[in-house]
């Protein structure tokens, strides 16, 4: 029987330095600081070892692993969390756009979420994620990713309705313009969104900053004043802050559920996207509801200040620039 408090000596008892030179190494303090011996894109325990062995501490790289657990230390990725400088007034626009929609809900009016889903190259592309498949047969596909002339892209825009948790996403071939966003929301209300609500009269629309529904894109106003003409509705816009984006809800509601579902798969047609995404449901409900647009919608159309003059455009006391209403002209005396 081996005699109590045999046995080889802990390397923290032999050498009590270790712990307070590794900990030197791999603080925090220490990440890219040029005038460390070791920099923080080179913390490999073999690399940890090293250094230690050079400083005078006997330790191998299999040692090095359970001191860093000791240490409190784990294999760490990045988290997004910092959204880059934010506007002052970010916390109390988000207060007025829930507010905005809690309003809506509650006179019984619609209220969508809408954006651009990411471009995606169409045709035997690889594809993000992996799915089931027997082994040692996965999809064979193009070694390099550059758009078919034929095939082209697919441009998903999302129309999200956050009362009824469902979505409707046209899927454009051609550019993503102002244009193409203001037909998106045109088909939503035509095929699904006026025999939902065939009493509705304000149509509330959450969107970010930027791109194609921009607040300070002109030809996104004029065209809300075309489909105000046309359907009858006031439409209320309210803009999410620059640089928070990830807080629409088509983002988390919609448009990652999509990219769950044709993860792995190779979005080899314009018709196997549209599928894919009406396919996309959830254990809470979310149902989607896809088309192909095939029409052209070019870029660089310019619209004149009497353009945008004649825009019925009623800016909200509160950041007129994020929040504003757009009534219809042909109802006006």
């Amino acid at each position: 029987m081996r005699r109590a408090g045999a046995g080889r000596r802990r390397l923290t008892e032999s050498d009590p330095g270790l712990l307070e030179a590794l900990l030197r190494l791999v603080d925090g303090d220490s990440r890219g600081d040029p005038e460390r011996a070791l920099r923080w894109t080179a913390k490999s325990l073999r690399n940890l070892a090293a250094e230690l062995s050079a400083q005078g501490h006997q330790v191998s790289p299999g040692s090095v692993a359970p001191l860093l657990r000791q240490l409190g230390f784990s294999l760490q990725s990045n988290r997004k969390t910092r959204e880059g400088s934010q506007h002052p007034d970010r916390d109390a626009q988000f207060h007025h756009i829930n507010q905005t929609v809690a309003e809506a809900f509650a006179a019984g009016q619609p209220v969508i979420s809408v954006d651009t889903k990411k471009k995606e190259l169409v045709g035997d592309f690889k594809a993000v994620g992996r799915e089931l498949a027997p082994k040692g047969s996965p999809v064979e596909v193009r070694v390099h990713d550059f758009k078919d002339k034929e095939l082209g892209k697919a441009i998903p825009y999302g129309v999200y309705d956050l009362k009824l948790d469902t979505g409707f996403v046209s899927v454009g071939i051609d550019n993503d313009t102002s244009q193409f966003s203001v037909a998106s929301i045109r088909a939503w209300w035509e095929q699904l969104g006026k025999d939902i609500y065939p009493d509705a009269t304000i149509l509330t629309i959450t969107a970010d900053c930027g791109g194609s529904n921009g607040n300070r894109t002109k030809l996104w106003k004029t065209e809300l004043q075309q489909l105000a003409d046309q359907t009858g509705l006031t439409i209320r816009v309210c803009h999410f802050p620059p640089a928070t984006s990830k807080w629409n809800k088509i983002e988390h509601k919609l448009f990652s559920f999509i990219s769950k579902n044709w993860r792995g798969k190779p979005l080899l047609t314009h018709e196997v996207i549209v599928n894919l995404i009406a396919a996309t449901t959830t254990r809470t409900g979310l149902k989607v509801y896809a088309r192909l647009d095939p029409d052209s919608y070019p870029k660089g159309i310019k619209v004149t200040d009497q353009q945008l003059a004649a825009v019925n455009l009623q800016p909200d006391p509160f950041h007129p620039e994020w929040n504003y209403l757009i009534a219809p002209t042909k109802n006006e005396r």
